[in-house]
Parts: structure tokens; sequence; C-alpha cells
């Protein structure tokens, strides 16, 4: 027990510091093409902190335990909607600009729905012997490349880039790519093992140890990003982060794994699907019909409770 603790810890850290590593490398390179803040925060630093959901994920699904990788992702964005922004926005009010919100905030509620939809199952009950198909996972990866190709074409918003970060060499943003994704991969191998072994010591389902324990390990670099760059009043990171990453886990990560081995939805409730969609709904709502395009201090602790309410819930029921 004491052995698969520390490979636990150990993987959550060399998860993060490989995120993190190769984050910074990334975003060094991309501003040096003079990509705009907004698809920096959609694509790069989105892709580099969903790495430790997509390296826990697939690393799952390769070792056959499909619903550590759903419950993973299920849990990443239900943390990163909820408990996120709702910490980002305490710290400072979020605003959206006219483009985010016809662009990226609907973007992150189809990703939810496609997921429910993929999983039909889910919604009648029918959770004992059902899939996520190959064919579900290809289609979440045909969404991916629209979404790619959507995020490309998007001109520059007119936001303020972080100068400090288009200090770094090339020599040094290349040693941190390599030296993160050293660091992804061995921390997601040891990671899966330790997370899989206490799971069975426990006697807890993959599901719930997935959505609880490994999730909020695995998004600890989004926090970690949308956090400070919203205390240096980079909105724009942390929207992108945030969304981006919740885009990702289901397109990407979700698509990919589905696409290696089916994904067993047993252990898993409608109601982990549909809290899912409703932090989707809740940013689209208060955004699209609050008369503003801000998400307030008192909002932000509203989806903290709602977060903290599930979170008890499913571990008193689990």
């Amino acid at each position: 027990m004491i052995l698969s603790v520390i490979a636990f810890v150990a993987g959550i850290v060399l998860v993060i510091l490989g995120a993190d590593w190769l984050t910074k490398g990334a975003s060094a390179v991309a501003r040096r093409f003079g990509v705009s803040e907004l698809v920096i925060g959609l694509t790069i630093v989105a892709l580099g902190t969903s790495l430790p959901e997509f390296v826990i994920s697939v690393g799952s699904a390769l070792k056959g335990s499909s619903g550590l990788a759903l419950g993973n992702v299920l849990g990443s964005n239900i943390f990163n909607g909820m408990l996120i922004l709702g910490v980002t926005a305490l710290i400072t009010p979020i605003s959206f600009s006219a483009k985010m919100l016809s662009r990226e905030i609907p973007f992150n509620l189809l990703a939810s729905v496609a997921l429910i939809l993929v999983a039909g199952n889910i919604l009648y009950g029918e959770a004992e012997g059902g899939f996520i198909t190959r064919n579900g996972g290809l289609l979440l990866l045909c969404f991916l490349m629209v979404f790619i190709r959507y995020t490309f074409s998007i001109t520059n918003d007119g936001e303020e880039g972080d100068e400090a970060a288009a200090v770094c060499s090339a020599g040094k943003a290349a040693l941190f790519i390599v030296g993160g994704l050293a660091a992804l991969i061995a921390g997601g191998n040891i990671f899966v093992d330790g997370a899989t072994e206490i799971a069975r010591m426990l006697g807890l389902s993959e599901a719930v140890i997935g959505i609880t324990i490994v999730s909020a390990g695995s998004s600890l670099p989004e926090l970690a990003v949308s956090v400070n760059a919203a205390r240096k009043g980079n909105v724009g990171i942390a929207l992108g982060n945030v969304l981006g990453s919740n885009i990702l886990n289901v397109f990407f990560i979700i698509g990919c794994s589905a696409a290696i081995t089916p994904i067993a939805l047993a252990g898993f409730s409608p109601i982990d699907f549909y809290v899912l969609l409703f932090s989707s709904l809740l940013i689209y709502a208060v955004t699209k019909f609050g008369g503003r395009s801000v998400i307030t201090r008192l909002e932000g602790a509203l989806l903290i409770m709602v977060y903290v309410a599930y979170t008890t819930y499913l571990i008193m029921n689990s």
C-alpha cells in the first residue's frame, strides 16, 4: 500500500512538472511566430495542461483500465469548469470577449453534448455492458480536427501577450519540451499503476477514483496556470486554458482512448454525465443570458459550491 501511494504521488509530481516544462517551451516557440494569447491558451497551453489527462487516460486504456480513463476526463472537465473557473473568478471577475461568447463557449458545450451522445447507453441507465465504441472515439477525433482547423483560423483579438514568455531562448525552449515529454511519459505510467492498485485495495471502483482523486491530481496544471494568469491579468490565457482543456479532453483524449479500446461505462451513472453538462450549460447561460459577459465573484463561489456538493455526493455513494 505504501509503495502504491509513493508511486501515485511521484507520478503526479512528474506529470505536473512535465506539463509545466512542455507548456513553457511550446508557448515560447509559439510566441516567436506571433501567435495570439487566446490561440496559445486554446491550443498550446490547453494541450500542455491536458497532457497529464492524456497520458493517464491513454495509459489506462492500454492497460485495460478504461474506467479510469473515462473517469479522469469526466472529473477533470467538471473540476475545470467549476472549481478552476470558480477560484479564478474569486481572484478577479472573468470577462469574455464577444468573439469568445460566440465561439469557444459553444464549443465547450458541444464537447459535453458529444460525450453524452457517444455514451448513449448512459442516458437510459444501461451503463452495465455499455461502451463508448471505437466508432464513437473516431467521431470525437473528427470533431477534434474541426476544432483545430477552426482555432487556427482565429485572428488576434487584440490581447496583450506575456512578454516574459518570449525571453526564453530557442535552446532552452527545446530543453523544456524534451524534458517535459520525458517526465510526462514516465510519470503517467507510474501514476496509473499506483492509482489502480490503490483503488483495488480500498475497494473503490476505477470510475470513482478516476472522477475524484485522479482527475484532481491531473488537473493541478490547469489550476496553477489559470490562477497565475488571473493574478497577472492575463484573462485570455486563463479562459483559453480552461475551455481549451475541456474541449481537448473530450475530443482528443476520449477519442484516442476509445479508438484504442472501447471504454466500458460500468461504474458510471447518468448523474456524472449530467453534472458535466450542467457545468458547461452554467457557463453558457451566465454569459449568454445574464445580460453581461462576466462571471462575477458571487457566481464563482456558486461554481465552487456545486463542485463540492457533487464530490461529496459521489464519495458518500461510492
